[in-house]
């Protein structure tokens, strides 16, 4: 009876927190049936398809369905940065625990659809798979499923550090304060007349310049969240529009970074 056959698999650093520890310093063996991809090798060691970029076999590039044979040695890179996503416009579509993340995309103007309730993970990719949205998550599962259009792992569980994460990997449009955080719809401009109703008497006397949503009809402002709200936009602005080498489309209809009002739609 012959042997399995054992190729030796190296793990690029930035993707080595996903196998298992004793893997993570080097180079390692891994018996293979000698029928399975070097894809389904990859995710067997714990790697989602979805971070790895080129793969490598003695030094040449391979694809995912090649099949490794016996000795030899494969090398997993990472995802190359900015990552291409085919079709157009880019979108996302985040899981249920990524809601402060998809709020702050929606700030810089990102089109970024939020599931608030766990819909299980076979509903998430379908979705994904039916609006050519790029899935954001953390839950590794999620990322294998077969019906997934296209995803990426969320490396970190802080917010501001997830936001960096996004924007260079993906390089999207920034449109600062054209999108409502509370459900991703376009931000208009809107008289105080027309939204005078659904404000609370201090907040009409107080300010001018205000926003609707078209889709929930939720009202912003600039109000006592501006500066928080500005920091983040100006960190993005500062740190990623020069490197895309664009410029970001113009802000929204306020003037500076909106509140929600607390009117319900």
């Amino acid at each position: 009876m012959n042997a399995r056959p054992r190729i030796q698999l190296t793990i690029a650093p930035e993707l080595r927190h996903f196998v298992a520890p004793d893997r993570r310093d080097g180079p390692f063996p891994v018996t293979t049936d000698g029928a399975s991809s070097l894809g389904h090798v990859v995710e067997s060691v714990g790697v989602p398809l979805t971070e790895a970029g080129e793969l490598l076999v003695d030094g040449r590039p391979e694809p995912v369905s090649r099949v490794p044979r016996a000795g030899e040695c494969v090398e997993v890179r990472g995802v190359q940065r900015p990552q291409s996503v085919p079709g157009a416009p880019l979108r996302f579509l985040l899981d249920v625990h990524l809601g402060t993340l998809a709020r702050r995309m929606r700030l810089l103007g990102i089109d970024a659809a939020y599931e608030n309730q766990d819909i299980g993970d076979a509903a998430l990719a379908t979705l994904s798979a039916a609006d050519r949205r790029v899935l954001l998550t953390r839950d590794r599962g999620l990322l294998r499923r077969r019906e997934l259009w296209a995803g990426a792992y969320v490396y970190s569980d802080r917010p501001d550090e997830q936001l960096r994460d996004v924007l260079s990997r993906f390089a999207p449009q920034l449109a600062p304060w054209t999108r409502c955080s509370a459900c991703n719809g376009l931000l208009v401009e809107a008289a105080k007349e027309s939204v005078g109703e659904r404000l609370e008497q201090g907040t009409r006397s107080t300010y001018d310049v205000f926003a609707q949503c078209t889709a929930c009809q939720r009202v912003y402002w600039p109000g006592a969240h501006h500066a928080r709200l500005e920091a983040i936009v100006a960190d993005a602005l500062r740190e990623f529009a020069p490197l895309l080498g664009r410029r970001p489309k113009p802000a929204g209809p306020l003037s500076g970074p909106p509140d929600a009002g607390p009117a319900a739609p």
